[in-house]
């Protein structure tokens, strides 16, 4: 990596992955001059304990169809190699280790999940190893006021970054797999056959 580049890192669930993600990494991408997202699926999320639809290794494997024309989208199973629950601030220390103190990081995440950052585990070490992307989504703004009253200096490590909000969630596709409609346009080809492939969803 070269000193003074610009990366982002983009975490989450991605059960399954769609389109609205692949929008938000690309518009983040663009609009802080990143040279490349590292996109992570989590091993197990600490805010979602019920579990996922997917394993781990299937979530992992359509980031990988889903950014695979993209070369600036990188898929990354950092979060795999460690026990669960999967905590933002480990992988981002993590990232700082491999690619050096000169890379700046940008921690790329929805309004609605900026919302809870206080809640998240060592959220101030978390601001501190990264900058903060928050990308509007349908229905949320992030108030970064309240924001900086709950997590005092959050707010001069945030850039705001207005999104293409596409109304698409994880959830509502995994029950329109489950009862049979279609998700196509809502979620990569590839990733639609490796979901029917592994019969992923079907309740």
């Amino acid at each position: 990596m070269a000193a003074n580049e610009r990366v982002g890192i983009y975490g989450g669930t991605f059960d399954p992955l769609h389109v609205g993600h692949l929008a938000i990494a690309e518009e983040a991408r663009w609009a802080l001059g990143l040279s490349r997202v590292f996109v992570v699926p989590a091993a197990q999320q600490p805010l979602k304990p019920a579990g996922h639809g997917a394993s781990p290794e299937q979530r992992l494997a359509m980031v990988r169809l889903a950014c695979a024309d993209n070369p600036a989208l990188v898929p990354s199973d950092v979060e795999l190699h460690r026990p669960p629950p999967s905590f933002t601030v480990d992988t981002l220390a993590a990232f700082r280790g491999q690619l050096g103190p000169d890379v700046e990081l940008h921690f790329i995440l929805g309004a609605d999940a900026a919302a809870d950052l206080p809640r998240w585990h060592r959220a101030a070490d978390i601001i501190a190893l990264a900058r903060l992307a928050v990308v509007g989504r349908p229905g949320y703004a992030a108030d970064i006021a309240v924001l900086d009253a709950a997590l005092p200096g959050i707010a001069t490590r945030t850039t705001p970054v207005d999104g293409p909000r596409l109304d698409i969630s994880s959830t509502d596709l995994r029950h329109r797999i489950a009862e049979g409609r279609p998700v196509r346009y809502q979620i990569p080809d590839p990733v639609i056959a490796f979901i029917d492939a592994h019969g992923l969803y079907r309740g």
